[in-house]
């Protein structure tokens, strides 16, 4: 089969063609598991973690992609359900968990110390199969398309999750920095949720401006200008640390900062000597993260959808296309998600 493949860590800058085009053997599913035949895969800033060696795969090659649309093909168990054979299907970042700890048990899945990543610990849907657990597998909405449910499978579910945990009350304002793949979804579903707040952003580049106030923003700006007022709370999307600053000094007192990334690029890193306790941090402001996704972020971000709640400005590139995706990406070219057609 054809495959985009990591090969060697290194920072785009100096390799810009990060994967190589190869031929793979095809998988084969085993016990509990399912092939699926790979018909659109996401990109995802993740991607670029892993390939600038900030979340360095747990092995190398590696193919990447943890936003997989497809059909199964083959059960690898014959007491397996044969009428999964043929069904639309998604992967999403969580491959596996162990379903035995202490977080899984308290439904936080997403934080068990054996998580699995797909993509990273095992080969991912930048190729033409793949395989995956059955029981982490998500049946995909008749309503939505290949290329509309991809983006849902990380950025929109990850955006959800990460607007679940601000705690916002509606009519009270939320401010998201940052406008790419999960902010433009975050903002569908802060509008469908939390319909009387005001939802503001920051964003570097005038394009991702104009486009948040097209999708419905209440205000749009650079992150050291002031919005109309101070945030209840603020969801971080951006790979980079300033944002973090101007956020927290935006932030109202008791506010909420939820940071939406897996790792943060050290380019600007010295924007953290800038942090100053009154300004930024008193009067409670907390501050927290978020750390993959469960299944059940996945299932209820493609139910919304299907009811219309959001929908995913999506480019469409060629599986061989791959790494242009990847470099407008850390360019910032481009509007909303990236989303490779393998089939």
């Amino acid at each position: 089969m054809k495959a985009m493949s990591l090969v060697e860590l290194a920072p785009l800058e100096r390799r810009p063609d990060a994967l190589v085009l190869t031929e793979r053997p095809e998988p084969h599913a085993g016990p509990g598991e399912v092939r699926i035949r790979v018909h659109v895969c996401g990109v995802c800033h993740t991607e670029l973690d892993e390939i600038e060696g900030r979340l360095p795969p747990s092995a190398l090659p590696r193919i990447p992609g943890h936003q997989v649309v497809g059909t199964i093909d083959e059960l690898g168990d014959p007491a397996m359900d044969g009428t999964w054979l043929s069904r639309r299907v998604g992967v999403a970042w969580i491959h596996s968990a162990c379903g035995r700890c202490a977080a899984c048990r308290s439904s936080l899945e997403n934080l068990c110390p054996s998580f699995v990543a797909t993509g990273h610990d095992v080969d991912g849907g930048y190729a033409e199969w793949m395989v995956a657990p059955l029981a982490f597998v998500h049946p995909i909405p008749d309503a939505l398309s290949d290329v509309d449910a991809a983006p849902l499978l990380c950025a929109g579910a990850i955006g959800s999750r990460s607007l679940t945990l601000t705690r916002l009350v509606d009519g009270e304002p939320l401010a998201l920095t940052g406008f790419g793949a999960s902010g433009h979804l975050v903002l569908d579903l802060a509008r469908t949720r939390y319909p009387r707040s005001p939802v503001f952003v920051f964003a570097r580049r005038a394009e991702e401006r104009a486009f948040a106030l097209e999708r419905g923003a209440s205000w749009a700006g650079d992150a050291r200008e002031s919005p109309p007022q101070p945030p209840a709370a603020v969801i971080d999307t951006t790979p980079a640390w300033t944002p973090i600053v101007r956020a927290l000094e935006h932030l109202a007192p008791g506010g909420r900062l939820v940071i939406n990334a897996i790792r943060k690029e050290d380019t600007d890193k010295s924007a953290l000597l800038e942090l100053d306790y009154p300004r930024h941090l008193w009067r409670e402001k907390t501050v927290q993260s978020v750390a993959n996704v469960t299944r059940a972020d996945v299932r209820a971000c493609l139910d919304a959808a299907a009811l219309g709640m959001l929908r995913p400005a999506v480019a469409i590139y060629s599986l061989e296309r791959a790494n242009e995706a990847l470099n407008d990406l850390h360019q910032g070219v481009g509007r909303g998600a990236k989303v490779l057609a393998i089939r």
